[in-house]
Protein backbone atom coordinates (compact mmCIF):
# COMPACT_ATOMS: atom_id res chain seq x y z
CA UNK A 1 0.00 0.00 0.00
CA UNK A 2 1.84 3.06 -1.39
CA UNK A 3 2.20 6.13 1.25
CA UNK A 4 0.03 9.61 1.03
CA UNK A 5 2.38 12.48 2.28
CA UNK A 6 0.29 15.95 2.66
CA UNK A 7 2.02 19.05 3.52
CA UNK A 8 0.86 20.90 6.92
CA UNK A 9 -1.05 23.43 5.01
CA UNK A 10 -3.10 21.06 2.79
CA UNK A 11 -3.94 18.87 6.07
CA UNK A 12 -4.89 22.30 8.08
CA UNK A 13 -7.13 23.37 4.99
CA UNK A 14 -8.99 19.60 5.05
CA UNK A 15 -9.68 19.30 8.18
CA UNK A 16 -10.95 23.46 8.57
CA UNK A 17 -13.15 22.30 5.58
CA UNK A 18 -14.70 18.82 7.62
CA UNK A 19 -15.38 20.72 10.24
CA UNK A 20 -17.37 23.74 8.99
CA UNK A 21 -18.99 21.14 6.58
CA UNK A 22 -20.03 18.21 8.79
CA UNK A 23 -20.63 20.37 12.12
CA UNK A 24 -21.68 23.67 11.32
CA UNK A 25 -23.27 23.07 8.00
CA UNK A 26 -21.44 24.96 5.76
CA UNK A 27 -21.46 24.21 1.70
CA UNK A 28 -18.62 24.82 -0.99
CA UNK A 29 -19.81 27.37 -3.23
CA UNK A 30 -17.79 27.64 -6.54
CA UNK A 31 -16.17 31.09 -6.95
CA UNK A 32 -14.72 31.87 -10.39
CA UNK A 33 -11.31 33.59 -10.69
CA UNK A 34 -9.90 32.58 -7.53
CA UNK A 35 -6.78 30.40 -6.72
CA UNK A 36 -5.68 28.52 -3.66
CA UNK A 37 -8.67 29.46 -1.94
CA UNK A 38 -12.06 27.90 -0.48
CA UNK A 39 -15.42 29.20 -0.14
CA UNK A 40 -18.35 28.18 2.15
CA UNK A 41 -21.75 29.51 2.59
CA UNK A 42 -24.13 28.81 5.20
CA UNK A 43 -27.42 31.42 5.19
CA UNK A 44 -27.80 30.53 8.90
CA UNK A 45 -24.61 30.83 10.33
CA UNK A 46 -22.85 33.06 12.76
CA UNK A 47 -20.43 34.07 9.74
CA UNK A 48 -22.21 33.86 6.47
CA UNK A 49 -19.17 33.33 4.24
CA UNK A 50 -16.19 31.31 5.44
CA UNK A 51 -13.35 31.49 3.50
CA UNK A 52 -9.89 29.60 3.64
CA UNK A 53 -7.24 31.31 2.05
CA UNK A 54 -3.37 29.61 1.45
CA UNK A 55 -2.24 32.72 -0.40
CA UNK A 56 0.80 34.78 0.89
CA UNK A 57 -0.02 37.39 2.49
CA UNK A 58 2.97 39.38 2.80
CA UNK A 59 2.50 42.62 4.08
CA UNK A 60 -0.08 45.67 4.07
CA UNK A 61 -0.77 46.26 0.33
CA UNK A 62 -1.73 42.38 -0.21
CA UNK A 63 -3.59 42.68 2.92
CA UNK A 64 -5.68 45.84 1.45
CA UNK A 65 -6.06 44.16 -1.84
CA UNK A 66 -7.10 40.65 -0.60
CA UNK A 67 -9.74 42.42 1.23
CA UNK A 68 -10.86 44.54 -2.22
CA UNK A 69 -10.79 40.75 -3.44
CA UNK A 70 -13.47 39.53 -1.07
CA UNK A 71 -15.65 42.38 -1.12
CA UNK A 72 -15.97 41.96 -4.66
CA UNK A 73 -16.74 38.16 -4.37
CA UNK A 74 -19.44 39.14 -1.73
CA UNK A 75 -21.10 41.75 -3.49
CA UNK A 76 -21.53 39.21 -6.46
CA UNK A 77 -23.16 36.92 -3.55
CA UNK A 78 -25.17 39.50 -2.22
CA UNK A 79 -26.79 40.02 -5.29
CA UNK A 80 -27.40 36.70 -6.09
CA UNK A 81 -28.73 35.70 -3.12
CA UNK A 82 -31.01 38.75 -2.28
CA UNK A 83 -28.80 39.68 0.61
CA UNK A 84 -27.63 42.86 2.55
CA UNK A 85 -24.79 42.16 5.11
CA UNK A 86 -22.95 39.67 4.63
CA UNK A 87 -20.40 38.89 7.55
CA UNK A 88 -17.24 37.13 6.31
CA UNK A 89 -14.63 35.12 8.68
CA UNK A 90 -11.60 35.31 6.48
CA UNK A 91 -8.92 32.49 7.56
CA UNK A 92 -5.37 33.24 6.45
CA UNK A 93 -2.82 30.59 6.47
CA UNK A 94 0.08 32.05 5.07
CA UNK A 95 0.44 35.53 6.25
CA UNK A 96 3.42 37.63 7.65
CA UNK A 97 3.63 37.26 11.49
CA UNK A 98 4.32 40.70 12.03
CA UNK A 99 1.43 42.14 10.26
CA UNK A 100 -1.60 43.32 12.13
CA UNK A 101 -4.82 41.96 10.53
CA UNK A 102 -7.51 44.36 10.96
CA UNK A 103 -11.19 43.33 10.85
CA UNK A 104 -13.53 45.39 9.02
CA UNK A 105 -17.08 46.10 9.46
CA UNK A 106 -17.80 42.94 7.54
CA UNK A 107 -14.77 40.55 7.55
CA UNK A 108 -13.12 39.13 10.37
CA UNK A 109 -9.38 37.90 9.90
CA UNK A 110 -7.93 34.99 11.62
CA UNK A 111 -4.42 33.81 11.08
CA UNK A 112 -3.26 30.04 11.37
CA UNK A 113 -0.25 28.81 10.95
CA UNK A 114 0.50 25.17 9.37
CA UNK A 115 1.57 23.60 12.76
CA UNK A 116 -1.01 24.69 14.97
CA UNK A 117 -4.79 24.29 14.71
CA UNK A 118 -5.51 25.96 17.79
CA UNK A 119 -7.96 28.97 17.38
CA UNK A 120 -7.41 31.49 20.40
CA UNK A 121 -9.76 34.71 18.14
CA UNK A 122 -12.49 35.09 20.49
CA UNK A 123 -14.90 36.24 18.15
CA UNK A 124 -14.18 33.12 16.30
CA UNK A 125 -14.68 31.03 19.65
CA UNK A 126 -17.88 33.13 19.99
CA UNK A 127 -19.18 32.14 17.15
CA UNK A 128 -17.63 28.62 16.61
CA UNK A 129 -17.33 27.77 20.55
CA UNK A 130 -16.87 23.70 20.06
CA UNK A 131 -14.52 24.53 17.02
CA UNK A 132 -11.00 23.27 18.60
CA UNK A 133 -12.71 20.15 20.01
CA UNK A 134 -14.33 19.08 16.82
CA UNK A 135 -11.05 19.75 14.59
CA UNK A 136 -9.77 16.20 13.48
CA UNK A 137 -6.38 17.13 14.97
CA UNK A 138 -4.75 13.73 15.25
CA UNK A 139 -5.35 12.58 11.98
CA UNK A 140 -3.24 13.05 8.79
CA UNK A 141 -2.21 11.35 5.30
CA UNK A 142 -4.45 8.96 3.73
CA UNK A 143 -6.15 8.78 7.23
CA UNK A 144 -7.48 11.89 6.89
CA UNK A 145 -8.87 12.03 3.51
CA UNK A 146 -10.95 8.83 3.88
CA UNK A 147 -12.31 10.56 7.10
CA UNK A 148 -13.00 13.84 5.92
CA UNK A 149 -13.77 12.40 2.44
CA UNK A 150 -16.46 9.71 4.39
CA UNK A 151 -18.42 12.21 6.31
CA UNK A 152 -18.68 15.39 3.72
CA UNK A 153 -19.93 12.30 1.39
CA UNK A 154 -22.98 11.83 3.86
CA UNK A 155 -23.73 14.90 4.84
CA UNK A 156 -23.91 15.65 1.14
CA UNK A 157 -25.91 12.53 0.64
CA UNK A 158 -28.64 14.07 3.43
CA UNK A 159 -28.77 17.48 1.98
CA UNK A 160 -29.29 15.90 -1.37
CA UNK A 161 -32.42 13.94 -0.49
CA UNK A 162 -34.17 16.74 1.25
CA UNK A 163 -33.44 19.12 -2.05
CA UNK A 164 -34.34 16.42 -3.75
CA UNK A 165 -37.74 15.68 -1.89
CA UNK A 166 -38.69 19.08 -1.85
CA UNK A 167 -37.50 20.20 -5.85
CA UNK A 168 -38.89 17.13 -7.38
CA UNK A 169 -42.24 17.03 -9.34
CA UNK A 170 -44.79 15.77 -7.84
CA UNK A 171 -48.91 15.21 -8.65
CA UNK A 172 -50.56 18.37 -8.06
CA UNK A 173 -54.60 17.25 -6.62
CA UNK A 174 -55.56 20.49 -3.82
CA UNK A 175 -54.90 23.32 -6.23
CA UNK A 176 -57.14 21.48 -8.93
CA UNK A 177 -59.50 21.14 -6.06
CA UNK A 178 -60.06 24.13 -5.34
CA UNK A 179 -60.09 25.51 -9.07
CA UNK A 180 -62.98 23.08 -9.48
CA UNK A 181 -64.93 24.41 -6.17
CA UNK A 182 -64.79 27.98 -7.24
CA UNK A 183 -66.20 27.46 -10.68
CA UNK A 184 -68.83 24.73 -9.25
CA UNK A 185 -69.83 27.82 -6.53
CA UNK A 186 -70.04 30.71 -9.76
CA UNK A 187 -71.75 28.09 -11.45
CA UNK A 188 -74.42 28.10 -8.60
CA UNK A 189 -74.58 31.86 -8.36
CA UNK A 190 -75.39 31.46 -12.20
CA UNK A 191 -78.25 30.15 -11.24
CA UNK A 192 -79.63 32.46 -8.71
CA UNK A 193 -79.02 35.30 -10.96
CA UNK A 194 -78.90 34.14 -14.28
CA UNK A 195 -76.76 35.16 -16.91
CA UNK A 196 -76.35 38.65 -15.57
CA UNK A 197 -73.93 36.55 -12.77
CA UNK A 198 -71.35 36.65 -15.87
CA UNK A 199 -71.08 40.21 -15.31
CA UNK A 200 -72.13 40.38 -11.70
CA UNK A 201 -73.89 38.32 -8.66
CA UNK A 202 -76.08 40.58 -6.88
CA UNK A 203 -75.49 41.38 -2.85
CA UNK A 204 -78.47 39.38 -2.29
CA UNK A 205 -76.73 36.07 -3.84
CA UNK A 206 -73.43 36.63 -2.14
CA UNK A 207 -74.04 37.33 1.55
CA UNK A 208 -76.91 34.40 0.65
CA UNK A 209 -73.71 31.67 -0.58
CA UNK A 210 -71.85 32.95 2.25
CA UNK A 211 -69.99 36.89 1.41
CA UNK A 212 -67.62 38.24 4.21
CA UNK A 213 -69.41 40.86 5.83
CA UNK A 214 -68.28 42.18 9.08
CA UNK A 215 -71.83 42.92 10.36
CA UNK A 216 -72.78 39.10 9.92
CA UNK A 217 -69.96 37.83 11.74
CA UNK A 218 -70.46 39.87 14.51
CA UNK A 219 -73.89 38.01 14.84
CA UNK A 220 -71.64 34.87 14.65
CA UNK A 221 -71.54 33.51 11.29
CA UNK A 222 -67.99 33.30 11.66
CA UNK A 223 -68.03 30.29 8.42
CA UNK A 224 -67.98 33.19 6.44
CA UNK A 225 -64.36 34.22 6.47
CA UNK A 226 -63.63 30.67 4.82
CA UNK A 227 -66.86 30.45 2.31
CA UNK A 228 -66.19 34.16 0.87
CA UNK A 229 -63.02 32.22 -0.63
CA UNK A 230 -65.36 30.29 -2.79
CA UNK A 231 -67.38 33.09 -4.36
CA UNK A 232 -66.50 35.51 -6.89
CA UNK A 233 -67.99 38.77 -8.27
CA UNK A 234 -68.10 37.84 -11.86
CA UNK A 235 -66.37 35.64 -15.17
CA UNK A 236 -64.02 38.03 -15.42
CA UNK A 237 -62.94 37.88 -11.33
CA UNK A 238 -63.15 34.07 -11.75
CA UNK A 239 -61.04 33.52 -14.32
CA UNK A 240 -58.13 36.12 -13.60
CA UNK A 241 -58.05 34.28 -9.39
CA UNK A 242 -58.13 30.91 -11.10
CA UNK A 243 -55.28 31.38 -13.74
CA UNK A 244 -53.05 33.04 -10.34
CA UNK A 245 -54.39 30.16 -8.31
CA UNK A 246 -53.08 27.75 -10.78
CA UNK A 247 -50.25 29.35 -11.40
CA UNK A 248 -48.85 30.08 -7.55
CA UNK A 249 -50.66 27.18 -6.05
CA UNK A 250 -48.74 24.53 -8.29
CA UNK A 251 -45.80 25.50 -7.10
CA UNK A 252 -46.51 26.08 -3.23
CA UNK A 253 -47.86 22.58 -3.43
CA UNK A 254 -45.13 20.53 -5.17
CA UNK A 255 -42.85 22.90 -3.12
CA UNK A 256 -44.13 22.69 0.61
CA UNK A 257 -46.12 19.35 0.09
CA UNK A 258 -50.07 19.25 -0.26
CA UNK A 259 -50.86 19.09 3.50
CA UNK A 260 -48.66 22.30 4.39
CA UNK A 261 -50.41 24.19 0.69
CA UNK A 262 -54.08 23.44 2.16
CA UNK A 263 -53.31 24.66 5.42
CA UNK A 264 -51.65 28.09 3.90
CA UNK A 265 -54.62 28.58 1.63
CA UNK A 266 -57.28 28.55 4.27
CA UNK A 267 -55.10 30.36 6.67
CA UNK A 268 -54.51 33.27 4.54
CA UNK A 269 -57.57 33.48 3.17
CA UNK A 270 -59.26 33.40 6.56
CA UNK A 271 -56.90 36.28 7.67
CA UNK A 272 -57.21 37.88 4.20
CA UNK A 273 -60.76 37.55 5.45
CA UNK A 274 -60.71 39.03 8.68
CA UNK A 275 -58.52 42.00 7.83
CA UNK A 276 -60.75 42.79 5.11
CA UNK A 277 -64.38 42.86 8.27
CA UNK A 278 -62.01 44.84 10.86
CA UNK A 279 -60.81 47.38 7.92
CA UNK A 280 -64.22 47.56 6.18
CA UNK A 281 -67.46 46.80 8.48
CA UNK A 282 -69.84 47.41 5.62
CA UNK A 283 -68.39 46.21 2.75
CA UNK A 284 -69.27 42.93 0.99
CA UNK A 285 -66.36 40.95 0.37
CA UNK A 286 -65.64 37.55 -2.24
CA UNK A 287 -62.81 36.14 -3.75
CA UNK A 288 -60.05 33.56 -3.47
CA UNK A 289 -57.46 36.43 -4.07
CA UNK A 290 -56.45 36.76 -0.09
CA UNK A 291 -55.92 33.22 -0.30
CA UNK A 292 -53.85 33.25 -3.25
CA UNK A 293 -51.77 36.47 -2.02
CA UNK A 294 -50.90 34.40 1.05
CA UNK A 295 -49.61 31.60 -1.55
CA UNK A 296 -47.31 34.39 -2.79
CA UNK A 297 -46.45 35.13 0.83
CA UNK A 298 -45.31 31.24 0.83
CA UNK A 299 -43.52 31.53 -2.03
CA UNK A 300 -41.45 33.98 -0.97
CA UNK A 301 -40.58 32.63 2.61
CA UNK A 302 -39.92 29.64 0.82
CA UNK A 303 -37.62 31.41 -1.84
CA UNK A 304 -36.03 33.25 0.86
CA UNK A 305 -34.83 30.01 2.75
CA UNK A 306 -33.61 28.72 -1.11
CA UNK A 307 -32.33 32.03 -1.77
CA UNK A 308 -29.16 30.62 -3.73
CA UNK A 309 -31.11 29.01 -6.16
CA UNK A 310 -33.90 31.10 -6.24
CA UNK A 311 -32.93 34.77 -5.81
CA UNK A 312 -33.27 35.86 -9.58
CA UNK A 313 -36.82 34.72 -8.80
CA UNK A 314 -37.66 36.74 -5.89
CA UNK A 315 -36.21 39.97 -7.15
CA UNK A 316 -37.11 39.39 -10.86
CA UNK A 317 -40.75 38.11 -10.24
CA UNK A 318 -42.37 37.27 -6.89
CA UNK A 319 -42.08 40.97 -5.01
CA UNK A 320 -42.87 42.85 -8.66
CA UNK A 321 -46.09 40.45 -8.75
CA UNK A 322 -46.97 41.37 -5.30
CA UNK A 323 -45.97 44.80 -5.59
CA UNK A 324 -47.69 45.02 -8.81
CA UNK A 325 -51.27 43.24 -7.57
CA UNK A 326 -51.00 45.92 -4.37
CA UNK A 327 -50.65 48.91 -6.71
CA UNK A 328 -53.52 47.35 -8.62
CA UNK A 329 -55.91 47.13 -5.46
CA UNK A 330 -55.02 50.64 -4.26
CA UNK A 331 -55.59 52.27 -8.43
CA UNK A 332 -59.04 50.28 -8.79
CA UNK A 333 -61.83 50.52 -7.03
CA UNK A 334 -64.07 47.89 -5.68
CA UNK A 335 -60.76 45.67 -5.46
CA UNK A 336 -60.37 44.52 -1.47
CA UNK A 337 -56.69 45.05 -1.06
CA UNK A 338 -56.88 44.81 2.73
CA UNK A 339 -57.80 41.29 1.83
CA UNK A 340 -54.80 40.82 -0.13
CA UNK A 341 -52.50 42.36 2.54
CA UNK A 342 -53.81 40.22 5.06
CA UNK A 343 -53.71 37.22 3.13
CA UNK A 344 -50.05 37.92 1.86
CA UNK A 345 -49.28 38.13 6.01
CA UNK A 346 -51.15 35.05 6.61
CA UNK A 347 -49.16 33.56 4.37
CA UNK A 348 -45.88 34.19 5.35
CA UNK A 349 -46.66 33.47 8.90
CA UNK A 350 -48.00 30.34 8.36
CA UNK A 351 -45.56 29.51 6.06
CA UNK A 352 -43.26 29.95 9.21
CA UNK A 353 -45.13 28.40 11.59
CA UNK A 354 -45.20 25.27 9.45
CA UNK A 355 -41.37 25.30 8.14
CA UNK A 356 -39.37 24.25 5.01
CA UNK A 357 -38.52 21.18 5.35
CA UNK A 358 -34.86 20.97 5.84
CA UNK A 359 -34.61 24.49 6.96
CA UNK A 360 -36.16 25.57 9.47
CA UNK A 361 -34.88 25.56 12.98
CA UNK A 362 -37.51 25.22 16.17
CA UNK A 363 -37.22 28.28 17.20
CA UNK A 364 -38.71 29.54 13.76
CA UNK A 365 -41.23 28.02 14.08
CA UNK A 366 -42.18 28.72 17.55
CA UNK A 367 -42.04 32.67 16.61
CA UNK A 368 -44.54 31.88 13.69
CA UNK A 369 -46.98 30.44 15.23
CA UNK A 370 -46.62 33.08 17.84
CA UNK A 371 -46.81 36.11 15.52
CA UNK A 372 -49.70 34.01 13.23
CA UNK A 373 -52.13 33.58 16.52
CA UNK A 374 -51.24 37.02 17.57
CA UNK A 375 -52.28 38.35 14.36
CA UNK A 376 -55.45 36.60 14.42
CA UNK A 377 -56.25 37.81 17.81
CA UNK A 378 -55.52 41.30 17.24
CA UNK A 379 -58.18 41.09 14.41
CA UNK A 380 -60.85 38.95 15.63
CA UNK A 381 -60.72 41.94 18.84
CA UNK A 382 -61.05 44.25 16.10
CA UNK A 383 -63.52 43.03 14.32
CA UNK A 384 -66.03 41.95 17.84
CA UNK A 385 -65.26 45.08 19.81
CA UNK A 386 -64.26 48.07 17.63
Amino acid sequence: MSTVVMNKKDEVIMKLVHYFVTEENYNPIVVNGVKDEIWLENQDGPYRIVRINSNNIFNKEQLNYDYFKIESIVKQIKKKTFSFNVNTLNILLDVNEDLELEPTKHIQPVALSDDSLNITNKGILEAFPNINEKLLKDTSGIDLIINVTKDINEKTEKENKVYERTFKPKKIIFTYILIMACVLMFGICCIFDGIDALRSITNYTALKMGANFAPLIRQGEVWRVITYMFLHASLLHLIVNMYSLYALGASVENFLGRWKFIVVYFVSGICGGLLSAATGSNTISVGASGAIFGLAGALLYFGYHYRTYLGEAIKKQIIPIILINLLIGYLIAGIDNFGHIGGLIGGILCTMALGIDGKSKTFEKINGMICLLAFIGILIYVIMFK
